[in-house]
């Protein structure tokens, strides 16, 4: 009799400590994408997760339940935000592109939060492609980054050493409503090359850092040297942030100017045209001076005024000091932009995480949360929210679905009331 009433509170005690779990889970309700969550130390607040090249995005919450999901009738080009009024702003693909780089898009649509279509503009042809991001400007205009074909036999007179059509980058800003291109910029106006003497544009690089090395990558791959990824817009200044991942750089440019002083070096507000205003994260397409900062790099993202850090900027490294581990940094930018040959122009790193797990060849991306947690978007993983000691307070597995980056919305972002988040 005894053996039996001990047998029944050992299993009395089992089940109750199997509720005690069981209940504390389903309270918690996590999906099985979830993988660390520390309640005490997260923000309670929503993902937008953006499948790389994908037909979906969603918003998550942080125990990984999607709230709301957008299903579209063509694939990502890979950007993708969600605006104030609750619509979208996103590249997709056109179908068969001429130039089918990675990231390759070509159509720019605002879509209502139906996935319907409220506008789209399409940048593509044999010569040009929009791709990988793009920006709704202050002022209205949408602005994105395309490759523009140059000419092999144009291209080598103005000393690229290549015997291949090259595809340089360009930024292109849209007016909305008229359908009419309103600026543009083009990294070939300002190029430098020391390969050939008797071709256009041979200069000393270390003489002149606000040109561009045409040559640093002119092997790359199918014409693709520079392969920019990512954009940023500083509307105080009226400056654009360029990713540029084959140069393992940022590059600063005025948006100040006409389309004409884009193509010189004289006008806008900076009097220097198109050239680099600033640039950053790899001195060795340059200068032999400073510390090489980003082996790849994506998503150049200011960090907003309203949370700590306002001055500076998150930058994803896909492979810190060139090994196959992932880092992110918080920059501190300069608040005058002194681009000096011969100098150590580089910022001071102020913030950073890495981890031995934390690797992802292409894409990712970081931002800033409002309780001073950092969102890292590792591409190849998923997502992983840090706070400022390091600690890791919440990881979500997207079970083998590349991510190509995601934008943290508050619970009472204005965006969001357009959406039965119930």
């Amino acid at each position: 009799m005894i053996k039996i009433v001990f047998f029944v509170l050992i299993l009395c005690f089992f089940s109750c400590v199997k509720d005690d779990d069981s209940g504390s889970i389903n309270h918690l309700n996590l999906s099985s994408n979830i993988e660390v969550y520390e309640e005490s130390l997260l923000e309670n607040s929503l993902v937008l997760a953006i499948e790389n090249g994908g037909n979906t995005s969603y918003l998550l919450n942080k125990q990984g339940q999607r709230l709301f999901q957008w299903d579209f009738d063509t694939r990502l080009g890979n950007d993708l935000e969600l605006l104030p009024d609750g619509k979208l702003i996103g590249m997709f693909k056109v179908f068969g592109p001429d130039i089918n780089f990675g990231g390759s898009g070509g159509t720019i649509k605002i879509l209502n939060s139906n996935s319907g279509v409220d506008w789209q503009y399409t940048y593509a042809s044999s010569n040009h492609i929009a791709h990988h991001d793009v920006e709704l400007l202050p002022n209205g205009n949408v602005l994105f980054i395309a490759w523009e074909r140059v000419n092999a036999l144009i291209a080598q007179s103005n000393g690229v050493n290549v015997t291949d059509d090259i595809f340089p980058e360009t930024l292109v800003e849209v007016n909305p409503t008229t359908n009419q291109i309103v600026w543009k910029w083009n990294s070939f106006d300002h190029i430098i090359q020391d390969f050939d003497a008797t071709d256009l544009n041979f200069g000393t690089l270390n003489d002149n850092p606000q040109l561009i090395d045409i040559n640093y990558n002119s092997s790359a791959n199918g014409g693709d040297i520079m392969h920019a990824n990512g954009i940023d817009f500083d509307e105080t200044n009226d400056i654009i942030y360029l990713s540029v991942n084959n140069y393992s750089e940022i590059w600063v440019i005025d948006h100040s100017t006409t389309t004409t002083e884009a193509a010189s070096n004289l006008g806008g507000n900076f009097n220097k045209g198109g050239d680099l205003l600033y640039r950053f994260g790899n001195p060795e397409t340059y200068n032999s001076i400073g510390n090489r900062l980003f082996y790849n790099n994506h998503f150049p993202n200011l960090i907003e005024k309203d949370v700590p850090g306002k001055n500076n900027m998150l930058v994803f490294v896909n492979k810190d000091n060139g090994m196959e581990q992932s880092a992110v940094y918080e920059l501190d930018l300069p608040e005058i932009f002194n681009l000096l040959p011969n100098t150590n122009n580089e910022p001071n790193i102020i913030w950073g995480f890495t981890d031995p797990s934390m690797y992802s060849r292409i894409i990712s991306g970081a931002v800033r949360l409002k309780n001073g947690n950092t969102l890292i978007c590792e591409g190849d993983y998923g997502f992983w929210e840090i706070t400022q000691d390091g600690l890791i307070a919440w990881k979500y597995n997207s079970q083998n679905t590349n991510m190509w980056r995601g934008y943290n919305y508050n619970l009472d972002d204005n965006a969001l009331s357009y959406f039965d988040l119930q």
